[in-house]
């Protein structure tokens, strides 16, 4: 039977507490670091060699969802009425709502290093040490909306803006791609400073601290954000039933995107599936 990802906000306390718990309980036997390790593993930018999957491709939404069920099916082995719940960032948009609340996530960082200080994931509780980074930082940062440097949460609108396009992707299948509905929800745009983050990308920009960068997944509001993320592509299905992902197929010989990305039924490495085989999830989990 396929199980509910509720929003975040309608969480009641005892699923607040089953859901902080076994994220705690997992990171307590090692196996969250492996995650975060994965995240930054296929963290490949496109400017750099070989083939990228996570981001900055076609594939980033598949990855995100496989990504997302692996951490899921490790959640379940702890406590099996727990799923992930999704933050509308559309909707729950500052510092005091859910899901920066005491019981949850906890809330900001302090001014001087960005350490977060209240919450159960705050360094000063002894249970989330990071243990895998970019930094030699130990503790949990956060700057919500940038405080030196504002910046807002995403729209409604902005993101209709990227549902509303009926295909999925196009050529040059990257970060510098100006049609498609990957990237316009991925976020990477031209120009400088924020306004050239969409949607996904600026939602990490706004949150701050270790969110921005490979190793976000060091931050739990990870797993919220590309849980909505991931809504948003369900919802873009529903409505664009006749477009699928692309490409179908490999870009032809000579072109520079040949063999860099993964095409509909080809393998999306680390796992034993294709984005094909992800597209349907309906008999996994559904959005309450």
């Amino acid at each position: 039977m396929a199980y509910t990802r509720k929003d975040v906000s309608t969480l009641t306390r005892a699923e607040r507490r089953r859901f902080v718990r076994a994220l705690l309980e997992l990171k307590r036997r090692g196996e969250y670091d492996e995650f975060v390790r994965m995240h930054v593993e296929y963290y490949v930018a496109d400017g750099e060699r070989g083939l990228r999957t996570a981001h900055m491709a076609p594939s980033f939404l598949p990855w995100h969802r496989k990504f997302l069920l692996e951490l899921e099916k490790a959640l379940r082995r702890i406590d099996d009425a727990v799923s992930v719940p999704y933050w509308d960032w559309t909707r729950d948009r500052t510092p005091s709502s859910a899901p920066w609340t005491e019981d949850l996530l906890g809330g900001n960082g302090r001014p001087s290093d960005r350490q977060v200080m209240n919450g159960p994931f705050a360094y000063a509780q002894g249970n989330w040490t990071l243990k895998v980074g970019v930094t030699d930082v130990k503790f949990l940062t956060r700057d919500l909306g940038r405080a030196r440097d504002p910046i807002r949460l995403p729209t409604k609108a902005e993101l209709e803006w990227a549902i509303k396009e009926p295909v999925y992707d196009a050529s040059p299948w990257d970060s510098r791609v100006t049609k498609g509905f990957r990237n316009r929800l991925e976020g990477w745009g031209t120009g400088r400073g924020s306004a050239s983050w969409h949607n996904h990308n600026r939602v990490h920009r706004w949150v701050g601290g270790v969110m921005v960068g490979g190793a976000s997944v060091n931050d739990p509001v990870f797993w919220l954000h590309h849980a909505f993320v991931d809504l948003v592509w369900s919802r873009w299905q529903r409505r664009h039933r006749e477009h699928r992902y692309l490409p179908a197929k490999q870009p032809g010989p000579g072109d520079p995107q040949r063999g860099r990305i993964v095409a509909r039924h080809e393998k999306l490495p680390p796992w034993d599936v294709t984005p094909d085989d992800l597209e349907d999830h309906a008999s996994i989990y559904r959005y309450g």
